[in-house]
């Protein structure tokens, strides 16, 4: 078993999108890349944090690649657009992976080279390495309350 964690923009399509994937086996949401270990989300809305939303995965990486995982959240977002997700603007919702060992930061650079040429070099992804990562919890719970 495999982590990664990817920026896409609002976290909540992109958790959707992979929950029901084969070789996915748990989907979390939250943010990383900032300042803190800890945040909320009204702290990451006002842009000081430096953190992104992002969502978590944990896979199996005999049923679905990290290069799999990478080749869908290209085509899940908008990866040209720099600090945004239409209609959500600010640094949170930027497009950014964030890599747990040589081994992804290797193949994100890969990928994002593959899909760049494809885009005429507009791609504005970055690949950094994980960094204070925490979960979404108080909102998360927030939401699936309001909700039900």
């Amino acid at each position: 078993m495999q982590k990664c964690t990817l920026a896409l923009g609002c976290f909540w399509k992109p958790e959707e999108n992979f929950k029901n994937k084969p070789g996915i086996l748990e989907t979390e949401v939250g943010y990383a890349g900032g300042n803190s270990k800890k945040t909320t989300y009204e702290d990451v809305c006002t842009g000081s944090t430096g953190h992104a939303e992002v969502v978590r995965l944990t896979f199996d990486e005999n049923v679905i690649s990290f290069k799999k995982i990478l080749d869908l959240f290209f085509k899940m977002h908008d990866p040209t657009q720099k600090d945004m997700q239409y209609p959500d603007v600010g640094t949170q919702y930027r497009s950014e992976i964030f890599y747990e060992n040589e081994k992804q930061k290797k193949e994100a650079s890969e990928i994002l080279n593959e899909f760049n040429k494809k885009l005429d070099g507009k791609i504005q992804t970055n690949i950094s390495a994980i960094k204070n990562y925490c979960k979404a919890e108080e909102y998360h719970q927030k939401y699936i309350e309001k909700n039900r």
